[in-house]
């Protein structure tokens, strides 16, 4: 490493707003959106911090990140990027969700099965040059250069055009790998915290068995209706949640929904297991016959669940439950 600067004040990564579609112009560079962690990496001359969006750090738990940035940086920077990782060759949230665990020996392990990779999107800081303020344009010529001397695949450069096309090819391809596009104007600089880029997501709609409810953290009313599909095995699965309802549907869905309590709700994987939306309450729910069928909207489905909570969309009352099979989540 040639440079020693000091290292900018630790900053909140710049954020997207939600939009229907790509915007378009030549004001605009297009990125492919991954399905990752997102993550700040302050590579310093003695060390390398790597930091959430909430500001946590995740140097530990991906300290094969931190080792690569260390020996490949030719200077101090501070890059912007995704955490990945890799299973049979698709990205796994599931897999990089298990790397946050507080055993060092584990962490230790899966980081040589499963080693993660750091797509690099952003540059505020090379050497001794702050970024901050610097257009898009200017940011991005830097940070090319800068990734040219990097000498690991897994520490690498993200696509990224001023083609709206092949932005196009992006989102339609969206699903797996990536979730999406996002849009960045080319003249602005970057700003930390602030919902200045844009990105689109791509929404798909499944209909789903409803297995089970949770009550609400602080009334005896429906929170969230967990939802199912069948498998070739005929077992019901969890995939997700929705809790888009109102208050007024939620009071009056409960009583309906009580008298279908019964046990086991879902017949194959159970809500409570690992999952991005677990929580204390997670194991706290209620089984239902498998009689309601409702039609979700969704963006995104990781190791056959929903990435995110779903939209509500509709009842289903013209759909038999067991129509609903786990062939919807594919591409």
């Amino acid at each position: 490493m040639t440079s020693s600067a000091s290292l900018i004040p630790l900053v909140a990564p710049m954020e997207a707003r939600l939009a229907e579609d790509i915007p378009v112009g030549d004001a605009w560079q297009y990125e492919p959106k991954w399905d990752g962690f997102r993550c700040l990496a302050y590579v310093g001359q003695r060390n390398v911090r790597l930091f959430s969006k909430s500001g946590k750090r995740l140097d530990r738990y991906f300290p094969e990140i931190a080792d690569i940035l260390a020996r490949s940086a030719t200077s101090t920077c501070v890059l912007d990027g995704e955490l990945t990782v890799r299973i049979e060759e698709r990205l796994s949230f599931g897999a990089l969700q298990a790397r946050l665990h507080p055993a060092a020996s584990r962490i230790e392990r899966l980081s040589n099965q499963t080693p993660a990779h750091y797509a690099v999107f952003d540059c505020l800081q090379d050497g001794a040059r702050n970024l901050i303020d610097a257009p898009l344009r200017q940011r991005r010529a830097g940070l090319a250069d800068l990734m040219s001397k990097f000498d690991h695949p897994s520490v690498f450069l993200s696509e990224a055009t001023l083609d709206e096309e092949r932005a196009r090819c992006w989102f339609d391809a969206s699903g797996g790998d990536t979730d999406g596009v996002i849009a960045k104007d080319l003249d602005a600089p970057y700003q930390p915290g602030e919902r200045a880029m844009i990105k689109v997501k791509r929404q798909r709609t499944a209909d789903c068995v409803v297995g089970g409810f949770r009550y609400a953290a602080n009334e005896r009313i429906v929170g969230s209706l967990l939802l199912g599909l069948y498998d070739d095995a005929g077992k019901l699965n969890h995939v997700g949640y929705t809790s888009a309802l109102s208050v007024a549907e939620r009071r009056a869905l409960t009583p309906r929904l009580e008298k279908l309590v019964a046990k086991p709700g879902f017949t194959g994987r159970a809500p409570g297991g690992p999952s991005r939306w677990s929580t204390d309450r997670s194991g706290d729910w209620q089984p239902l016959k498998p009689d309601l069928v409702v039609e979700v909207q969704f963006d995104h489905v990781t190791d056959e669940r929903f990435r995110h909570g779903t939209r509500f969309l509709r009842w289903r009352p013209d759909k038999a439950p067991r129509q609903c099979r786990m062939e919807q989540l594919a591409m």
